[in-house]
């Protein structure tokens, strides 16, 4: 039986009006004013009917000169890759040292911690958190900080078979203990901490750090929210992790909106009377615009059939994708929900930018330090590494 989601019933017209696709004119209206308040010269975006949005060269560029730099809508590590890369939660640059990338990596691995492993999430953000005193801007303390060795139990058993660096010399390279040979050579920004203390994002900059607060992330952090809510937020990252993270990011979108609408509200009732504890339609709907102008459909529409799954069975795969939806709307309602913004927790919207991801995701790889240092250390002559008493580091790690 279909699951009935309340608020997309209570809120059917407002809905189609989110909903609705922008016109060409809009769209149009939409970049132009994008594009001249970022001051982008040479550039024009044009969309078109048939094929969606392109953006023209109205100018030449030089060979090899930046043609555009821009901030992305919102962004989100996968999870996956959380255990091997420790970077900025907002721009993905690596962050710490080229110990620490390898200390944590090491560590995390020889704990056998993998993302198919039942424990993982609890076990990987704790252990975390001992790893950046050192190397953070603003010497936290973090001595409340569970013992790593208790989460000796979540090692897989593949793990034991392995070569593993003594438990010391881990510990030395996440502390900054022990410096490699050359890593001077490959500087990163120190670890800046989560403002609302959360512990679970990191960043490269201050400015980093107040952006994402101020645009996606004071609504998802649980460092100074109350433990039930905190609580309820672990508890969506969790299925997030488990089913697909692009729930996640949909999170970002919903919390974004909200941010937005709030700061147009208080503006606006700056200049004019309005009542403070009713949703202001036009207000929301602007603050969604940016969202309003990415191509969408609902995510269990649109999703492509896996190839293990029989045609037969299409409806019911389409079905369970639908139920998957809205068990994570709700674990997110009971984490950020707003009344003044009830309409964005409804299902429809939440499957279309889900769906929106689905047609329009972009994966970007961002270039790691670690493999640039190990790049490095090989090209040395062969009399510079011999006398290096870390070669062993180098050997087992790259292995």
């Amino acid at each position: 039986m279909e699951t009935i989601c309340p608020i997309d019933s209570q809120f059917k017209d407002q809905i189609s009006a989110f909903l609705k696709p922008p016109s060409l004119l809009e769209v149009q209206d939409y970049f132009d004013q994008l594009i001249a308040s970022k001051q982008i010269r040479g550039l024009k975006v044009k969309p078109n009917g048939e094929y969606g949005k392109g953006i023209y060269a109205e100018e030449g560029f030089e060979e090899g000169g930046l043609v555009l730099k821009d901030q992305m809508l919102v962004g989100a590590q996968h999870s996956s890759n959380k255990i091997d890369c420790l970077v900025c939660s907002f721009c993905f640059r690596f962050i710490g040292s080229i110990e620490l990338q390898i200390g944590r990596n090491l560590y995390l691995h020889d704990l056998g911690v993998s993302m198919n492993n039942e424990c993982t999430w609890q076990t990987s953000s704790q252990i975390l958190k001992d790893c950046y005193q050192s190397h953070s801007s603003g010497g936290e303390d973090y001595s409340d900080v569970e013992d790593p060795q208790n989460f000796g139990e979540c090692a897989s058993s593949s793990s034991k078979n392995k070569i593993s660096l003594p438990k010391e010399v881990v510990e030395s390279l996440m502390n900054g203990e022990l410096v490699l040979p050359y890593s001077k050579e490959f500087p990163l920004p120190p670890v800046v901490s989560c403002p609302g203390g959360c512990r679970e994002a990191y960043y490269c900059s201050q400015s980093c750090a107040e952006a994402d607060w101020d645009l996606h992330h004071s609504l998802l952090c649980g460092g100074e929210t109350s433990k039930t809510l905190c609580e309820a937020l672990s508890k969506f990252t969790q299925h997030a992790n488990e089913t697909n993270d692009i729930f996640l990011l949909a999170a970002k979108v919903i919390s974004f909106t909200i941010l937005k609408y709030r700061k147009l509200k208080v503006a606006h009732q700056k200049s004019a009377t309005s009542d403070a504890s009713n949703c202001d339609l036009p207000l929301l709907l602007e603050a969604w615009k940016p969202i309003s102008m990415g191509y969408k459909r609902r995510w269990w529409d649109c999703i492509a059939l896996p190839d293990d799954v029989d045609a037969c069975a299409e409806t019911a795969f389409r079905m369970q994708i639908r139920e998957l939806a809205f068990t994570s709307l709700q674990l997110l309602k009971a984490a950020m929900f707003d009344k003044e913004c009830e309409l964005l927790f409804s299902l429809e919207i939440y499957g279309h930018i889900i769906g929106m991801f689905e047609l329009n995701n972009l994966d970007l790889v961002v270039a790691s330090p670690v493999e640039d240092y190990f790049l490095y250390i090989d090209d040395l002559p062969h009399s510079e590494k011999v006398r290096k008493h870390h070669l062993d580091i180098f050997i087992l790690f790259s292995a």
